[in-house]
């Protein structure tokens, strides 16, 4: 049954497909007697940001993903200074007063939900770390790892300016770096076959493989890694604490 002062909370992306965040805030609401829904708007474009907010007047939060995260910072009244570093917004909190617009102020909880996953796992020898990918979720990667004390490379497949490119993955660069965080979209169901092309001969025990990706549950890029010894996670806790994070954010 719903009601009339019932809160409304989203995800907008495109394509969505399966979404976790749909299943955890809506089992959520019902564990707690919470008077809210969780709806996911599957936008084409950015542009149909303002349509979705105008069609629904309890919207009171939305979490954002791929290929919004950055588009969607033009349209926000205010944005959370972690997040305006980052370049990225993954968590919306909308305030409605009467009569008046409603504001729309960006926050990024993937930074807090990164960086409470990896910090059990780091310890002085993990002290550099390759970020494979240069999206919204790879400058998060970077913020986090920063703040934890590791020093960050990105990878990316073309050559840019204070990166590296696949191919310039040497033994040496293998070895200098013992963790390695893989934010392409590389592996994720249904193309569970792909992974990113790194040295994979080089990897060893001391290595931590870490995939934001979560489907599947083990990824060929974490296998390929395991085979070789090395310490692997998935996703799946840092979109669980991010999901915690944006509802402290929402509710705050």
């Amino acid at each position: 049954m719903h009601f009339d002062n019932e809160k409304i909370y989203g995800l907008i992306g495109f394509p969505l497909g399966h979404s976790f965040s749909q299943d955890y805030f809506n089992r959520k609401f019902d564990a707690e007697n919470i008077s809210a829904r969780y709806l996911n708007f599957e936008i084409p474009d950015i542009g149909d940001f303002m349509e979705i907010v105008s069609q629904y007047p309890m919207l009171s939060g939305l979490n954002v993903t791929i290929p919004y995260k950055q588009q969607v910072i033009p349209y926000l009244t205010a944005i959370d200074p972690v997040a305006e570093q980052i370049g990225a917004v993954n968590v919306i909190k909308i305030e409605r007063t009467k009569g008046g617009n409603p504001t729309f102020v960006g926050y990024n909880s993937d930074v807090v939900g990164f960086s409470d996953s990896i910090a059990p796992m780091l310890n002085e020898k993990r002290c550099r770390a390759l970020i494979l990918g240069t999206g919204g979720a790879a400058k998060a990667v970077e913020y986090a790892l920063q703040n934890l004390g590791v020093a960050t490379t990105f990878v990316s497949r073309t050559k840019r300016e204070g990166m590296l490119t696949y191919e310039e993955l040497t033994p040496e660069v293998m070895a200098q770096n013992l963790v390695i965080v893989n934010t392409t979209p590389l592996g994720m169901y249904p193309h569970t076959e792909e992974c990113p092309d790194i040295p994979y001969d080089c990897i060893t025990p001391e290595h931590l493989c870490y995939d934001l990706l979560y489907n599947p549950d083990v990824t060929l890029f974490m296998r390929k890694a395991q085979e070789r010894g090395a310490e692997v996670k998935n996703g799946l806790e840092m979109l669980l604490l991010q999901a915690f994070e944006a509802w402290l954010i929402w509710n705050r």
